[in-house]
């Protein structure tokens, strides 16, 4: 699993640390790092989650460019 780059510009660009972020959608921060490292596959409801705090779509974020 790649790093997701996304999520972590995604979350500085809103200026929520990983604490904040994982504060907001119910996990620990530890989570948060590791879907950030590519260590952890979140769930679709946490993905979700994620998203409408980060105004951004599972395409966004989760889904890898097929190009």
């Amino acid at each position: 699993m790649a790093k997701n780059l996304a999520l972590k510009s995604a979350r500085a660009a809103r200026d929520l640390s990983q604490q904040q972020l994982a504060d907001i959608v119910g996990v620990t921060r530890q989570t948060v790092n590791a879907i950030e490292k590519g260590d952890y596959n979140p769930s679709v409801k946490l993905c979700i989650s994620i998203c409408r705090t980060l105004g951004k779509t599972l395409n966004d974020l989760f889904w890898e460019d097929e190009q």
